[in-house]
């Protein structure tokens, strides 16, 4: 196998199609259970999925796969993200695995994995992993196959987790509280955790069919959370993607408030409280402009990072930093968990409410953001319009004309065959007159033939 496999978040791709196919899985799996046992004896994994009918393909292929090396492996079901992060390290196992593709549509999925910390795995774990599973996979002897089990009470030890991250003595009688799960995997465990921390839950998106996960739901379509917010009278919305690792906050009045805001309202609260590590935000280069003025009014740091959770995570190790997220709404929390929570970061919002007994839109908007517009352009699988010198070289242009007006970030998706070019500017006309120059370069290079 020469193709690369893992990109900025595990393993992604359309179901049944490389490399989300179940003998990839398959051997993935034994490649995965092989790099965690090098040392023999008795090892463990722990599997959980979200609620894509691909799922269960592809939790029965790395289940044999893992078992194949003499890894026994524990299957949670359909729990979100963090709780594998957080049941790798509580069941003591060396090995945990999501199937997700997170906010994707249902034909996508994806695998991620997380280390025996409760971590997910660094680039140079998963650059051997993969030299492994090019190279031939040494099975187990026939007596020394793994077991597989199910564990019934998975969600449950999540459910009691995410508790313990509310405030001893706060409770949430008297709020109502819409919470949108996007027909995914926290459809089941939001809800209960809301209602048993007393909460008045009005849950949407709970009913997955196989199909439906992020269909017009969850934190990439908050419409119809703050629709139902309003006509509830609820006093907050919250909406999970489909794996759960990422929130998006919606107040009273149906205003939404992404990741930006709600890690200036926590950052603010923290150093206020003297707990903030370092006194330091890690945030992704995609974090408004806005946010970064916030901090530094308040003598805030802001760490900035390339996108994607796993970067957030590591600079945040790194430097001893216990705060940090993304503007689409992963907050990592490391003095709570290990990823991105979206249930656990909505239960510190919440709790702030309830300790100060202001409303959710006293809170949700600590700045004024800088104007800010993000488009993705399809491209073909394999393609990359960014390496033209013809789109490079309006790259250059447009970089010229903000000077120090403004930002210009353009990437090739990791997870998707997509360029994102996002573009912040005081001067909205230059923003839009520099966006649409770069967009209409970037597709235009797209559509060319390959020569």
């Amino acid at each position: 196998m020469t193709r690369k496999i893992f990109g900025t978040d595990g393993v992604r791709g359309q179901a049944n199609t490389f490399p989300m196919t179940a003998e990839l899985a398959l051997r993935l799996g034994a490649a995965a259970g092989r790099f965690f046992r090098r040392d023999g004896g008795v090892h463990r994994a722990v599997i959980g999925k979200d609620t894509r009918l691909s799922g269960y393909m592809l939790e029965n292929a790395l289940t044999a796969g893992l078992t194949s090396t003499g890894m026994n492996v524990f299957l949670l079901g359909p729990v979100p993200t963090p709780a594998v992060g957080y049941l790798t390290r509580s069941m003591r196992a060396d090995l945990g695995v999501m199937i997700s593709a997170s906010h994707n549509p249902h034909h996508d999925n994806g695998i991620k994995f997380f280390g025996p910390d409760g971590f997910k795995l660094s680039d140079e774990a998963e650059a051997e992993i993969t030299r492994i599973l090019d190279g031939e996979i040494r099975l187990a002897r026939p007596e020394n196959i793994g077991r597989a089990t199910r564990i019934e009470d998975g969600r449950g030890r999540y459910v009691e987790y995410a508790k313990t991250t509310f405030p001893a003595g706060l409770r949430l009688d008297g709020l109502r509280v819409v919470v949108d799960c996007a027909n995914g995997a926290a459809y089941r465990t939001a809800p209960e955790v809301l209602w048993e921390l007393g909460a008045d839950v009005i849950a949407v998106g709970v009913q997955p069919d196989g199909f439906n996960i992020n269909d017009g739901c969850g934190s990439t379509s908050p419409a119809l959370a703050a629709r139902t917010v309003v006509e509830r009278g609820a006093d907050l919305g919250v909406a999970l993607d489909g794996d759960a690792d990422r929130v998006i906050l919606i107040d009273e009045r149906g205003q939404i408030a992404d990741g930006d805001q709600i890690m200036a309202l926590l950052a603010a609260r923290w150093a206020a409280e003297e707990r903030l590590a370092g006194n330091t935000l890690v945030a992704t280069v995609m974090s408004n402009l806005g946010l970064e003025r916030f901090l530094a009014a308040r003598g805030i740091a802001l760490h900035r990072t390339g996108v994607g959770d796993r970067y957030v995570v590591e600079a945040m190790r790194a430097g001893g930093f216990n705060l940090g997220g993304e503007q689409s709404g992963h907050i990592v929390m490391t003095d709570y968990g290990t990823t991105g929570d979206g249930l656990v970061a909505a239960l510190q919002f919440l709790a702030e409410m309830v300790r100060t007994g202001r409303p959710a839109s006293e809170l949700v908007q600590n700045f004024t953001p800088c104007p800010q517009r993000l488009e993705n352009v399809r491209i073909s699988a394999g393609s990359d319009p960014l390496e033209s010198a013809a789109v490079q070289a309006v790259i250059r242009a447009a970089e010229a004309r903000l000077g120090d007006a403004g930002r210009l970030l353009i990437r090739k998706s990791g997870t998707e065959p997509l360029v994102r070019v996002m573009a912040e500017a005081e001067d909205e006309a230059l923003l839009a007159d520099v966006l649409a120059e770069v967009v209409a370069a970037v597709e235009a290079e797209s559509r060319a033939p390959t020569p």
